[in-house]
C-alpha cells in the first residue's frame, strides 16, 4: 500500500469525484473532493495536500486558476491536470506555471495511479531528472541499446551467446531499427572489443570504387592511384568489419567478397601479392536476401558464409512498451545537444508516441523527438509539438501531392503548419461526416484512439464535446 499521501481532487462531475475517490482510497491515499472551482480554492486555504488532481474544465474557473491557487499557497504540492479538451495553449501555460503533467480522458487507471505515485515519489524537476536517468540506465544493455520487449531480449541473450565466438552473423530488419547498434555490441562483447570495428556502407559506395574500398589498390593500379591505399578488410584485420546494406552489392563485388570470405585473403587491385587477414564479417540488410537469391539478385554461396547466425530485429511497432524508453531517451539527449531544459513527455504525448506505427523506425522516432525538443517552448514535450513535425505527413502527401498541393510552391515560401493543420482538419471532418458525427467511428477510420480524437476536434472546434 502507498503511503498516506493526501490528495484533493476537483471535478465537477459527481461520477468522476465519486469514481477517483474509490480508486485513490484503495491505494492508501487520503482523499478529499471538492466539486467546483471555488469549494478547491477555499480547502487549498484551510489545507495543504501532497497531490491535487484537478479537471482543467470546471463550471466556475478552470483548472488553470486551481493550480495558480496552489502554486501559490502551497509551492510544493504537486499538481496533475485531467482533461479531453486541453489545447497546446493551456498545456504550455500550465507546464510554465509548475504543472507536473496531464492525464487525458478517458484515462487508463492503472496509468493514472501510477503518474500519481511517480509523482508524489518526485516532487522536484532534479528528482524527475535523477530518475529518469537511474530508470534509463536500468534498461540499457550493452551500453547501447534500449528495450526491455519479448523481441529485445531475446536477441541479448543471442547477442550474449556469439559475442566470444568468430562467427559470421548477419543482421536483417527494417530501416531504422538499430542494426548497426547490435553489430557494435557483439564486436564490443567479444575477444576483439579492443580491436578495429570499421563499417562499410555497401549501399554509399559507387561500384567502380567499391572493390578498391574493400581491397585496396597498389600505385599505379588504375587513372588516380598515385600511391598504395590499404582497403577496409585490411583495416579491419584482428578486428570486425561491418558491411551494412549487404543487398546492395553489385554481382561482381559478390564474386570478389566471396573469395575473400571464404579464403579470408584477397589481391589488392593491380597487386600480385594476396594479403592474408583475420576479420570477424558482420552484415546487414533490410531486404530478404532469400528472395533475392531466389530472385538471382544475390549469390547463394555467399548468403550462406554470410548468414551462419542469423539475427532478425523486430520493427518498433512490434516492440511493446520499448517506445517510451527510448522517446526518454532521445529527450535526455536532445534537450543536454540543445541547451534545453525538458523534464519529460507528457501523458498525452506518450499516447499519441504509443498509437503511431513508425514505419521508420527507432530512427524516426529519434529525429521525431529532436523536432520536438527543438520546438518545444515548455519543460515537458506536449503533443502539438508532436503533431507539429506531422508524423503521419507520408500518407498525407502521398495521397494529395497531385492533386491538392503544388510543392513548387516551396520555392517562394510556404506555411507549412498552416498546410498539415488544413490536411488534419479536413481528415477530421470528413471522418466525422462519415461516421455520421459518431466520434468512435471516426477514431477508427482514422486509426485513432478516443482521447486523441477528442483532442484533435477540440483542436479545430473549442465547443466541440
Amino acid at each position: 500500500m502507498a503511503d498516506a499521501h493526501s490528495i484533493l481532487v476537483v471535478d465537477d462531475e459527481l461520477s468522476m469525484r465519486q469514481f477517483l475517490e474509490m480508486l485513490l482510497s484503495k491505494k492508501g491515499y487520503t482523499v478529499h473532493l471538492a466539486k467546483n472551482g471555488k469549494q478547491a480554492l477555499s480547502s487549498i486555504k484551510q489545507k495543504k495536500y501532497d497531490l491535487v488532481l484537478t479537471d482543467i474544465r470546471l463550471g466556475d474557473i478552470t483548472g488553470l486558476d486551481i493550480l495558480r491557487a496552489v502554486k501559490q499557497e502551497h509551492p510544493d504540492t504537486v499538481v496533475i491536470m485531467i482533461s479531453a479538451y486541453a489545447t497546446t495553449e493551456i498545456g504550455v501555460e500550465a507546464m510554465n506555471e509548475g504543472a507536473y503533467d496531464f492525464v487525458p480522458k478517458p484515462f487508463d487507471n492503472n496509468e493514472l495511479c501510477a503518474t500519481i505515485a511517480k509523482a508524489l515519489a518526485l516532487l522536484t524537476i532534479e528528482q524527475e531528472k535523477a530518475y529518469r536517468t537511474t530508470e534509463l540506465k536500468s534498461h540499457l544493455h550493452f551500453n547501447s541499446i534500449i528495450g526491455n520487449s519479448q523481441g529485445m531480449q531475446a536477441i541479448y541473450q543471442r547477442i550474449r551467446q556469439i559475442a566470444p565466438t568468430k562467427t559470421n552473423v548477419l543482421i536483417t530488419g527494417e530501416s531504422g531499427t538499430g542494426k548497426e547498434l547490435i553489430a557494435r555490441a557483439i564486436h564490443d562483447n567479444s575477444e576483439r572489443k579492443d580491436k578495429p570495428f570499421v563499417v562499410v556502407n555497401c549501399g554509399g559506395i559507387p561500384d567502380t570504387l567499391m572493390e578498391s574500398e574493400f581491397f585496396g589498390h597498389v600505385k599505379g593500379a588504375f587513372t588516380g592511384a598515385v600511391a598504395d591505399k590499404q582497403g577496409l578488410f585490411e583495416a579491419a584485420n584482428t578486428g570486425t568489419i561491418f558491411l551494412d546494406e549487404i543487398g546492395e552489392l553489385s554481382t561482381f563485388l559478390q564474386v570478389k567478397l566471396l573469395r575473400a570470405v571464404q579464403e579470408t585473403r584477397f589481391k589488392p587491385v593491380g597487386g600480385t601479392q594476396e594479403i592474408k587477414v583475420d576479420a570477424r564479417i558482420i552484415s546487414a540488410t533490410n531486404k530478404k536476401l532469400e528472395q533475392e537469391v531466389i530472385e538471382g539478385n544475390f549469390r547463394e554461396d555467399l548468403f550462406f558464409r554470410l548468414n551462419v547466425i542469423p539475427i532478425k530485429v523486430p520493427p518498433l511497432r512490434d516492440r511493446k512498451g520499448d517506445v517510451e524508453l527510448l522517446a526518454a531517451h532521445f529527450v535526455e539527449k536532445y534537450s543536454a545537444k540543445l541547451g534545453k531544459d525538458i523534464a519529460k513527455l507528457s501523458s498525452y504525448a506518450i499516447d499519441f508516441l504509443n498509437k503511431y506505427s513508425f514505419p521508420g523506425n527507432v530512427r524516426e522516432l529519434e529525429n521525431l523527438i529532436e523536432r520536438s525538443v527543438a520546438l518545444s517552448s515548455t519543460n515537458i514535450i506536449l503533443p502539438e509539438s508532436l503533431t507539429i513535425s506531422s508524423h503521419k505527413r507520408r500518407r498525407w502527401i502521398e495521397g494529395v501531392r497531385s492533386e491538392r498541393f503544388d510543392l513548387e510552391d516551396v520555392s517562394s515560401g510556404v506555411d507549412l503548419d498552416s498546410i498539415l493543420s488544413e490536411i488534419e482538419t479536413a481528415y477530421l471532418k470528413k471522418a466525422m461526416e462519415l461516421a455520421g458525427g459518431n466520434k468512435k467511428k471516426a477514431a477508427d477510420y482514422l486509426n485513432l484512439s478516443m482521447r486523441s480524437i477528442r483532442y484533435r476536434l477540440e483542436k479545430i472546434d473549442p465547443q466541440e464535446s
